[in-house]
Parts: C-alpha cells; sequence; structure tokens
C-alpha cells in the first residue's frame, strides 16, 4: 500500500465510545472477523449502549472498521478486553493497538492497574496483538490457561489463556503528581 493511502487513511479514522445505534454495524463487523465467536445482534447493542464507556468503535470514512468490548472487572483494578475486531479494510493501520491505548487512557478506565483477556493458544493475530500492545506501553504480559476445554466448555472450545498486562502509570499521571 502507498504511504500516501496509509496516511490519508490514518487522518479520517475516529475512535469515539459506541450508541446503541451501532449495534447493528457491530454485529456485523464480529461476523466478518473470523474465528471471533459471533454474539446477538442484541448483545452488541447493549454493549454499545450499557458499556459505551468501556468500548470503542473506529470508524473509517463513516463505517464502522474496529470494535473492542471490554469492562472494568467488578471489585478488581483490571480493565478486561472480550473481543477486539478489525475489519479488512482497517487491516495494517495498527487500529487494534490504537484502540486498546485508547481505551485504557479513558477516564474511565483510569483506576485499572491491569489490562486483562483471554486468548486460545492458536489465535496467533491476538497474541501478536496483546505482545506488541505490552510492548509498546511497558508492561509486563503473563499467561496462564483459564477456561479449560473439558472443564468449563465441555470439550466443545479450545481452551482459554488468561493473558495479564500490567499498564503502568501514564507520563501525564506521573508529571501531574510531582
Amino acid at each position: 500500500m502507498p504511504k500516501d493511502s496509509f496516511t490519508s487513511k490514518q487522518d479520517d479514522l475516529l475512535l469515539r465510545k459506541p450508541e446503541a445505534t451501532d449495534g447493528a454495524a457491530i454485529w456485523e463487523l464480529v461476523r466478518a472477523c473470523k474465528p471471533l465467536d459471533e454474539n446477538s445482534m442484541y448483545c452488541n447493542l447493549v454493549q454499545a449502549e450499557h458499556f459505551r464507556d468501556t468500548c470503542v468503535v473506529a470508524e473509517l470514512d463513516g463505517d464502522v472498521v474496529g470494535w473492542i468490548s471490554g469492562h472494568m472487572i467488578p471489585n478488581k483494578d483490571a480493565y478486561f478486553v472480550w473481543q477486539v475486531a478489525v475489519g479488512p479494510d482497517a487491516r495494517g493501520l495498527g487500529l487494534g493497538r490504537k484502540m486498546l491505548t485508547h481505551l485504557v487512557e479513558r477516564e474511565e478506565c483510569s483506576d485499572a492497574k491491569e489490562l486483562k483477556t483471554t486468548i486460545t493458544e492458536d489465535n496467533d493475530a491476538s497474541w501478536g496483538l496483546f505482545r506488541s500492545f505490552a510492548r509498546s506501553i511497558g508492561g509486563e504480559l503473563t499467561d496462564e490457561p483459564h477456561y479449560e476445554k473439558e472443564v468449563h466448555f465441555d470439550g466443545h472450545h479450545d481452551t482459554e489463556h488468561l493473558v495479564t498486562i500490567s499498564l503502568p502509570e501514564m507520563e501525564e499521571e506521573l508529571a501531574s503528581a510531582a
């Protein structure tokens, strides 16, 4: 892809909180991003409305091309990433990492000291994204089996590894505390 095309796409990219009206577009995006587990359209609509402060939509030329659903884990200083979807038109822009950074910098996620997610062993794209994100913020990444194939999924889904990334204090926060 020519550098000019890359730059113009970057300039047109908008990261924002989702709205309930984004539910159908989010659902279509997730369906187009195999092997992501598909939720119901209603689930995506509720995520976009009820969890909008901890989710993000990426728009390119008015189209939803990226989505991260997540939430603060109750009674923990941790942000949990449920799903990351980047559509074909937005691949190669570093969008997954941009959306993660955008989310952990939001006021609503400011109490998070860790980012957590689950990834199956064979999901190379997700491992690459979260390793890249950890490196970019200077965080440490660890993982361990969490939701196990036989114990939790009755043999119907591969084991999900719980990935934990430490979230160092943001530079602005350190500067304002000094």
